[in-house]
């Protein structure tokens, strides 16, 4: 198989046959060369079974057992160290990204910024269905951060984001439990002066099975990288010792 254009990496917890109509949809949208990594925590998730019939006929597509720890952020962690192209994107296994978007987000990160966003909240982009307390934080989040941090997109917090896979490995991710690596990278580019675009997208809430978002127990983390993402330029040697410094508190 020719290298990649873009990992594409999806978190997923026991799926089964829901994740088929997501993939049948990302395969006919991506247009570039990519490999499609979806990540479980365990070998009996319900979800691999499925992939590895699905894998038979499409070969870039794999399923892979995290072993960084459960949780969806561990699985975003794990599947962007095993990523072999040099542009990764995360979404989600639900369906409610748009996969037309991929090819686009990924040329972003080739012609040089750190992190492309699909956004909901610029023009051109809307949020269908969904906890309405959810997307009332999320939205913002997004516009104060885009306002008052200048921080090159609308829509921190959604998940679904391209990155400079070299970027993400430079930086790190400390992120150990939820979905809030999406505002987590994009506060460090903040810090770090990279450059960040955004596009907009259509979010369309999930048709089938059950959403893993606990916005309760998630919130105080979004908030450590939303207090993050407002303060000096700093290295990336700094960012990697704030990091150390923080995750060996939380050991």
């Amino acid at each position: 198989m020719t290298r990649p254009r873009v990992s594409v990496v999806i978190p997923a917890y026991n799926e089964g046959k829901d994740i088929v109509p997501v993939l049948d949809r990302l395969f006919g949208a991506v247009t570039l060369v990519c490999e499609v990594l979806v990540v479980v925590d365990a070998p009996d998730d319900t979800t691999v079974a499925v992939i590895e019939e699905y894998a038979q006929g499409q070969p870039g597509l794999r399923c892979t057992v995290n072993t960084y720890g459960r949780g969806p952020a561990n699985a975003i962690r794990f599947g962007i160290e095993v990523a072999t192209a040099p542009v990764t994107v995360v979404t989600m296994a639900d369906g409610c990204d748009d996969p037309r978007q991929i090819d686009d987000l990924t040329r972003l990160v080739e012609r040089g910024v750190s992190v492309a966003a699909a956004s909901r909240y610029m023009p051109g982009g809307q949020q269908v269905g969904g906890p309405w307390l959810k997307a009332l934080i999320s939205k913002w989040a997004g516009l104060s951060l885009w306002l008052l941090a200048h921080l090159g997109t609308r829509d921190a917090t959604n998940s679904f984001k391209a990155y400079s896979t070299d970027f993400v490995r430079s930086v790190g991710i400390d992120s150990r439990d939820g979905f809030e690596i999406g505002i987590e990278l994009i506060a460090k580019a903040k810090r770090l002066r990279r450059p960040v675009a955004e596009l907009p997208t259509i979010w369309l809430d999930r048709q089938a099975g059950v959403s893993n978002f606990k916005i309760a127990q998630w919130i105080p983390k979004y908030l450590r990288w939303y207090r993050f993402a407002f303060g000096p330029r700093l290295s990336v040697a700094q960012i990697r010792a704030r990091s150390a410094r923080s995750l060996s508190k939380g050991a």
